[in-house]
């Protein structure tokens, strides 16, 4: 298994492992929606507030993870949050998807962010480093809809400390609905 952070010329593979994963997992109009907002954040998104990460093995997409830049303009750290994931339904509890977001980690620690955050469930991102946090110690752009998966990681040496102010996402993540 290969992993990269330039998935250049596979966005419309992309889409399809998102749309396929989240439709077998949450049903089409949730598959549909999550292959929406990575067309978006793929279309939209500046170079510079997007990492995409990749897991392959003989040309085929088994996973991918997206980070997007979250800002804190009253905080000087920089901020990405993961958001979607996907690994190929048939090829999931594989381990695939942990090492592909310790990876992707490993490469946002390197290029010198400083906190990566999620949304989602505690019991898997935890397992690699996630710990829950409260909205007090790192608003979110929206009201959360289940607080309990407000995960965060400090990628740096320093201890966790509270992110100040307000935040604001990339546009395509700008909707109450992902949060």
């Amino acid at each position: 298994m290969k992993f990269s952070g330039n998935p250049t010329g596979r966005g419309q593979d992309l889409i399809d492992l998102f749309e396929a994963t989240f439709t077998a997992s949450e049903g089409a109009e949730e598959g549909a929606l999550i292959a929406e907002l990575v067309r978006k954040q793929l279309a939209q998104t500046p170079k510079n507030d997007i990492h995409v990460f990749i897991a392959e093995e003989a040309g085929t997409l088994l996973g991918a993870a997206v980070f997007t830049r979250l800002t804190y303009p009253q905080d000087d750290r920089t901020v990405f949050v993961l958001g979607p994931v996907a690994v190929m339904t048939e090829r999931q509890g594989q381990g695939i998807g942990q090492a592909l977001l310790r990876h992707g980690l490993q490469v946002l620690r390197d290029v010198g962010v400083d906190i990566a955050m999620t949304y989602g469930d505690p019991n898997y991102y935890q397992k690699v480093g996630f710990r829950p946090i409260s909205e007090d110690e790192a608003p979110a752009p929206f009201k959360l809809q289940l607080p309990h998966g407000w995960l965060g990681l400090s990628l740096t040496d320093r201890p966790w400390s509270p992110l100040k102010g307000p935040s604001s996402c990339v546009s395509a993540l700008n909707d109450p609905v992902f949060w």
